[in-house]
């Protein structure tokens, strides 16, 4: 690997230095295979929307369909500059996003303290960019929130989180947290690979220290 691909692997490229992308939407051609609900909205107005990246993202949404009172998962790139990239272009480093996880969920079966709590104990968000043996800018952890109420809530399980993180002796937390911006749907196989695939890769692991907000579910 050269001094320049492991730049592009490490460092986030400007909004300049991204790739200019395409105007055409990736296809979603069918609905969800665990939860037979469809992966793209209009959604009903009593769910709620929330987005994470946590490494692989076929791991990660494996987690959240599990997860009761959750409505729809579904796989993409978000975080970054390049309008409707491909999965070869996030993973070039040139575009800036990450993988992440869209879940919809019904706030009166679920809470989105519970499903921080997924996140949190899911993943160790220590590692800057990577996760596990997945080193990358688009395995960086992150929450993206789409509500005041999301974002406070966030921040404050961060720092809970953190302080039982360092007190356990790791490195301080590097997720980011920032507001969703547009999701952009990954490739069609990638849409619940792990129910098409069940012997596929997962990187997904945690650190085995509770965040104390809500109730996790195991991988």
């Amino acid at each position: 690997m050269d001094v320049m691909d492991i730049r592009r692997k490490h460092a986030l490229p400007s909004a300049d230095e991204a790739i200019p992308g395409r105007s055409e939407r990736m296809e979603v051609t069918h609905a969800h295979t665990v939860l037979g609900t469809p992966l793209e909205g209009p959604f009903d107005a009593s769910l709620e929307m929330a987005m994470f990246g946590l490494g692989c993202f076929w791991g990660a949404e494996r987690l959240f369909w599990k997860v009761p009172g959750v409505y729809t998962t579904a796989v993409g790139y978000a975080a970054g500059h390049t309008p409707n990239p491909t999965y070869r272009e996030v993973c070039s480093g040139q575009t800036g996003h990450n993988e992440v996880v869209l879940v919809v969920f019904d706030p009166a079966k679920v809470s989105y303290g519970a499903l921080l709590s997924v996140f949190w104990e899911s993943h160790d968000p220590t590692q800057g960019m990577r996760q596990g043996n997945d080193w990358g800018t688009q395995y960086r952890s992150g929450i993206y929130t789409y509500s005041e109420a999301q974002s406070a809530a966030a921040l404050a399980s961060l720092k809970t989180y953190n302080e039982r993180l360092v007190a356990a002796g790791y490195n301080a937390i590097t997720t980011e947290v920032l507001s969703a911006t547009e999701f952009y749907y990954a490739e069609a196989y990638h849409q619940q690979y792990l129910d098409k695939n069940p012997a596929g890769y997962c990187g997904i692991g945690g650190t085995g220290v509770a965040c104390g907000i809500g109730t996790g579910v195991s991988a």
